[in-house]
């Protein structure tokens, strides 16, 4: 179940308790009961049984067309069971007789997102802060939605601050919130707000490895590598970590630190092109020829067009240029 799912279950209308034989027993001697029939569809949807509680939303509806709460639980249990354009046809049902509902435009949002409707979905939620302008959840999800599917970066940083008005110290919004600052250039900022969510989960391996992102591309490369290490105590295997930093500690000189970057990170991923490559560039400034050629030699076997011209010209080997079999695995002979 979704937290939001979980908040929407707690609001006005209690949870209804599991649905008992009597009640079998009023359906069965009033069977044209919109009141009985909706309350099974709340006890069957509490118990997770959403095609029945679906059949009973229905019949309420038959006798009470047009009933806020059983349009909008119908949509929840369509949610439920992925039929999404039947659950975003439900809210809007729901929305005709109560428009300016902030639960039903909230979650219409999150159908509409499921639907890859994504300026649809934020629309939706912008209906959803008309009615209550300081909610988190709206401010939160519109953000994401910005971010992630719309690459709507300036419109992800408004929301996710507008989230933090609410909540300064949610991990999420200001992991977003790097994560969006980042998007756009603004990479002192991602580094604060990096900093901002790590105070909440200071063991997060992403919020360590984005500011890692972030300090490199800002040029503070020694606090980068620093960034990495973190991330690479939490989690020691990811290739990523140990590939980055050692692009990093190669642009610092530090060529034989680099090459056991490279080996680590080759451990999880032993056919990746670049870390091949860039090993290789590192063996031949560091003057190991046979390592150098070796590495040159697996990367060339898995993508020989490319690399080979890549080494005709790259400095990196000058060198071992004159080496014959350096000139038989690039030139060909």
């Amino acid at each position: 179940m979704s937290r939001t799912r979980e908040l929407k279950m707690s609001r006005v209308m209690p949870r209804q308790r599991p649905l008992s034989y009597t009640v079998y027993k009023v359906l069965e001697c009033r069977p044209d009961s919109y009141q009985d029939w909706y309350q099974q569809g709340n006890a069957l949807r509490d118990s997770r049984h959403y095609e029945d509680a679906l059949f009973s939303y229905d019949r309420a509806l038959e006798y009470k067309p047009h009933d806020y709460w059983a349009w909008y639980w119908r949509a929840d249990v369509l949610d439920a069971l992925g039929r999404y354009e039947e659950a975003l046809a439900s809210y809007d049902k729901a929305l005709e007789d109560k428009p300016t509902d902030y639960w039903a435009w909230c979650e219409r949002g999150s159908i509409l997102r499921h639907l890859e409707r994504y300026e649809d979905a934020v629309a939706s939620y912008d209906k959803a802060l008309e009615a209550r302008p300081r909610d988190y959840w709206a401010w939160y999800n519109r953000g994401r939605v910005a971010l992630e599917d719309l690459d709507w970066f300036e419109e992800a940083i408004a929301s996710f601050k507008k989230a933090l008005e609410v909540r300064s110290d949610d991990y999420w919004s200001w992991y977003r919130l790097g994560d969006a600052l980042r998007q756009v250039g603004q990479y002192q900022e991602a580094v604060n707000s990096y900093d901002q969510a790590l105070k909440s989960e200071p063991s997060d391996y992403w919020s360590w490895y984005r500011r890692g992102d972030a300090l490199r591309h800002w040029g503070h490369l020694e606090e980068a590598i620093a960034s990495y290490d973190k991330a690479l105590e939490i989690k020691p295997s990811d290739f990523w970590s140990w590939y980055k930093r050692s692009e990093l500690l190669r642009q610092l000189g530090c060529y034989q630190e680099a090459v056991i970057g490279y080996n680590k990170a080759l451990e999880p991923e032993p056919e990746d092109e670049y870390a091949l490559y860039n090993q290789a560039c590192c063996y031949a400034l560091l003057g190991d020829v046979e390592l150098a050629i070796a590495s040159l030699k697996q990367v060339i076997e898995l993508n020989p067009v490319e690399y080979q011209a890549l080494a005709k010209t790259d400095s990196d080997f000058d060198s071992i240029r004159d080496n014959e079999e350096f000139k038989a695995l690039v030139f060909g002979g």
